[in-house]
């Protein structure tokens, strides 16, 4: 008859991932159910992490195999007191509360791949004299958060190429792409814009493309691995064609993070922008990315908005020669840019400034309220969006056929009120003058203002212009003569 019935750990999770980090502390228990008293040499748990790597490679006859391995920590609670071989464990059902930090140190992710993993594990161990060992373990799903100057991965990018097609094609192409971070996390969309000025013979199609490139090291020799995650191609561009082309890619919500602190394995990511030309290299611009963990990621809270600028936007005010992206724009997504789009109202752009009142002098200075263009029933933040809005062709995102909702009518416009005209200045003959005063111009009166002419003044006719008589009138000794 057994004497063990069962054998089962469970540890309490830190967050809704499950996912632990350097310095974190995993609790939980062992339970153990006896059938009749038990002598035990040991009873513990254990949590330990390793990486290792391993592939083999041909060479002519030969077979060679190449592996290496990494351990980063091993550490163990004994549930038994120190000092005895062998423990007398009661019958019953017995629960025993284990409690383990991990180190503080720089530790790679969890990671699992064709040539080599990495492994985080709890297991709990119990060995008898002369019988098995009876063992139950859990894996950890490890996540580091190990990126030194974050905050710098936070800037934006700036990539830019000039390339002859070549010898089938006449003329130069030029690309210029932009994005407005390093780092990104799983869930996150990277928009790319790129400004192409095709002055070759030749047509090309712009396509980008999400890479992961993995690699693995062992006894001074490299094994590579590469995987394209998303690619997506925009309309043809023309021979003498100058475009703007913005782009969408998602990053997967279940997309393994970047991989940089371990000495066996890598994980890197990049983003291609480039130019398909038939019969010619294709001009690229690529850009390195960083995948991180969601809590890292900046506006990871609901609501908050990290640095100067709204957590909607993605692209804050630059001295750039790009405009802002599909997304910041609040326009909806061209069929060719991706899968995504991003309808809305411009997320934050300051309203437009109201034009100054004209005075004239033939007029009163104030006349009554300035009158307001009609208000756009599309608002964003409070402020006109000062951008023409297309009709998209998905529909709004605010109203349907189906539901009604109550647009609130934006704030009465500001009464204007105008400033006070200056007084009038009457010099003072007496008192000296601080400044030399030009005299002033003798009065003069004003002529007549003329009628409008409905003569043609360019007809070969010897009349005089009608206003002639009214600037020069004839004396009355003329006028006698003249009749």
């Amino acid at each position: 008859m057994p004497s063990i019935q069962s054998l089962t750990m469970t540890y309490d999770a830190l967050n809704e991932y499950g996912t632990f980090s350097e310095g974190d502390t995993i609790t939980g228990k062992v339970t153990l159910a006896l059938l009749k008293e038990t002598t035990v040499e040991s009873f513990f748990v254990k949590a330990k992490g390793d990486a290792e790597v391993r592939w083999t490679q041909k060479s002519g006859d030969r077979t060679h195999t190449y592996s290496s391995h990494r351990r980063y920590f091993k550490l163990k609670q004994s549930f038994l007191p120190e000092g005895l071989n062998d423990t007398v464990i009661p019958r019953g059902t017995h629960v025993y509360k284990f409690s383990i930090k991990l180190p503080t140190v720089s530790m790679p992710t969890s990671f699992k791949g064709t040539y080599g993993k990495i492994v985080y594990k709890l297991e709990a161990k119990l060995s008898r004299s002369w019988r098995l060992d009876r063992s139950v373990e859990h894996k950890i799903n490890f996540v580091s958060k190990s990126f030194p100057n974050l905050q710098s991965l936070m800037s934006r990018q700036v990539g830019s190429t000039k390339k002859d097609p070549g010898l089938f094609s006449n003329g130069q192409v030029k690309m210029d792409a932009i994005i407005d971070r390093r780092a990104y996390a799983p869930g996150e969309t990277v928009v790319i814009v790129a400004k192409i000025n095709n002055a070759s013979s030749s047509s090309m199609t712009p396509k980008f493309s999400l890479t992961q490139n993995v690699v693995y090291r062992a006894n001074s020799n490299t094994k590579h691995e590469s995987n394209v995650i998303q690619k997506l191609c925009d309309n043809c561009i023309k021979s003498k064609t100058q475009t703007e082309v913005r782009c969408a890619i998602k990053i997967p919500c279940n997309q393994m993070q970047t991989i940089n602190n371990c000495e066996i394995i890598s994980v890197e990511y990049y983003l291609k922008a480039y130019l398909d030309i038939s019969f010619a290299f294709d001009p690229e611009v690529v850009f390195p990315l960083i995948i991180i963990p969601r809590d890292l990621a900046p506006g990871s809270q609901s609501g908050v908005s990290v640095g100067p600028y709204p957590a909607e936007a993605s692209w804050g005010p630059s001295n750039s020669d790009f405009p802002p992206s599909a997304v910041a724009m609040g326009y909806p997504a061209s069929p060719h840019s991706g899968r995504y789009r991003y309808p809305g109202a411009q997320q934050y752009s300051a309203p437009a400034p109201a034009p100054a009142p004209v005075y004239s002098d033939s007029q009163p200075a104030y006349a009554g309220p300035p009158t307001y263009p009609a208000q756009a029933t599309h608002m964003s933040r409070g402020y006109n969006n000062p951008a023409p809005q297309q009709p998209s062709p998905y529909g709004s995102p605010f109203s349907s056929s189906s539901s009604s909702s109550v647009l609130h009518p934006p704030p009465t416009a500001p009464t204007f009120h105008p400033p006070p005209s200056a007084p009038a200045i009457h010099p003072n003959p007496s008192a000296p003058s601080a400044f030399n005063m030009s005299p002033a111009a003798p009065p003069y009166s004003l002529l007549p203002s003329a009628p409008m002419m409905n003569t043609d003044f360019l007809s070969q006719n010897d009349e005089a212009p009608p206003s002639y008589s009214l600037l020069f009138p004839s004396s009355a000794d003329e006028n006698s003569d003249a009749k």
